[in-house]
């Protein structure tokens, strides 16, 4: 089967790493359709990668594929059938895979005691069973090649708290956990498995959360960003997607290669303190 992506195999997208041995790889990309997947797709298409956007996002992820040249495999990662398919898809496409970056993410902001019980399994179903089921499903085609790089996209919150974030913080703790063992058990197979723990990124998922803040902390807009977002960073900014791709890039290559079980803070300085 000849792939859109073989076919389609132009585009170019600006980054500072070089990794000439990314090409060819094949690269199951959840949440692929906006923010930091849609970077990290854009990226990883970059170095000449065969991309798989795994999103729920029908037109965002269809545009992208169009776009790098990619496929695109619709899927709601909290059902266990989904996630099973959209390891199926990729390789029924590409038949390989050789990089998996867990990224699919949403947030919910509310004191525990008015916490949604629904949104609490939904999002540890998102952030938590669903990464350990791709990693699972991609596990024997990874083990069989005697290669595979796993990212799983955490967060600041996966090493430190912050309130009214009680399913978010707990799943990100618990991906950070499941890097860890997946990264044992992996080193004997040629697997390396690592976490990149951001602290707030400029994308459509921290944008969402302003709103949700300023009602909870009586501010405005513009004073959320640096009385509560930024107000445990060093440095006062919000991060790029692009910042946290080029990691991605550099933990996908053989530079990498004896890295595994770590996790990778780009946080402006929050846990310097």
């Amino acid at each position: 089967m000849t792939s859109k992506r073989t076919r389609k195999h132009n585009y170019r997208y600006r980054f500072a790493g070089s990794y000439p041995e990314i090409k060819g790889r094949v690269a199951l990309v959840t949440g692929g359709a906006s923010g930091i997947g849609r970077v990290t797709c854009q990226a990883l298409a970059s170095t000449g990668a065969m991309v798989a956007i795994v999103d729920i996002d029908d037109e965002g992820g269809k545009s992208l594929a169009d776009e790098i040249g990619a496929i695109f495999i619709h899927a709601d990662l909290r059902r266990q059938e989904d996630c099973r398919s959209a390891v199926s898809k990729t390789i029924d496409e590409y038949k390989r895979i050789d990089i998996l970056v867990n990224n699919a993410g949403v947030q919910h902001i509310s004191p525990i005691e008015s916490f949604p019980e629904e949104k609490w399994r939904g999002m540890i179903d998102l952030m938590l069973t669903a990464p350990f089921l791709l990693t699972k499903y991609s596990w024997p085609y990874m083990m069989r090649q005697k290669f595979g790089r796993i990212i799983n996209i955490s967060s600041i919150h996966g090493l430190v708290a912050s309130p009214h974030k009680s399913a978010y913080i707990a799943a990100k703790h618990g991906l950070i956990g499941l890097t860890k063992c997946a990264a044992l058990e992996g080193a004997i197979h040629g697997i390396t498995v690592n976490s990149i723990c951001p602290a707030y990124v400029r994308t459509p998922l921290v944008d969402r959360q302003v709103e949700d803040l300023a009602r909870m902390n009586n501010l405005t807009r513009d004073e959320v960003i640096p009385q509560v977002i930024l107000k445990e960073a060093a440095i006062k900014r919000l991060i790029e997607p692009t910042e946290v791709a080029e990691l991605v890039l550099y933990l996908c290559s053989d530079s990498a290669s004896s890295v595994t079980g770590s996790s990778w803070t780009i946080d402006l300085g929050w846990t310097a303190r």
